[in-house]
């Protein structure tokens, strides 16, 4: 299949509900490979910041927990869910624990990595809290390393939600 957009994927809520994205059609995505035991897992409070400064003018937030990457998400769904509410008060939508590497990676982040590769145009994922900006159009925007803080990625979010549809 030639993929075209972000809209031609699905994945899981982290209640196991699929979830189609084109029904995201018009908003401004930023997704995120997150983990509960990261040194980065605070970015979580500045990912709920941004849900809260830019979701009313479009902004949707994801977070894909991951267990890739030093095994620091080896939780249960719910485990997780529950993890992020009542550490960090996140209420941007959580998906469902997925591998964002691998031959067993989510066709989604296959996507996004080929989209938008990293360094040197490595296409691997190295850490937890890459995160990826997608426009309106379902086009990726910008890839951002992990120690991007979420606060920084601000110029470049308001600039998508300022875009045309």
């Amino acid at each position: 299949m030639d993929t075209q957009s972000i809209f031609d994927f699905k994945a899981n809520d982290i209640q196991g509900q699929e979830m189609e994205f084109k029904r995201f059609k018009g908003q401004v995505m930023l997704l995120v490979n997150t983990a509960s035991a990261c040194g980065f897992t605070p970015q979580l409070k500045g990912l709920q910041e941004l849900h809260q400064a830019y979701a009313a003018q479009g902004l949707l937030v994801m977070g894909f927990p991951c267990n890739q990457f030093g095994g620091q998400d080896p939780k249960s769904e719910d485990e997780i869910a529950q993890f992020c509410t009542t550490q960090y008060g996140v209420e941007f939508q959580m998906m469902q624990k997925v591998e964002v590497n691998g031959e067993h990676a989510l066709p989604l982040f296959k996507w996004l990595k080929a989209q938008a590769p990293g360094l040197l145009n490595t296409e691997a994922i190295k850490w937890n809290f890459t995160k990826f900006l997608v426009a309106r159009n379902g086009q990726v925007l910008k890839r951002f390393a992990p120690q991007d803080a979420p606060a920084s990625l601000t110029k470049e979010i308001e600039q998508a939600l300022a875009a045309a549809h």
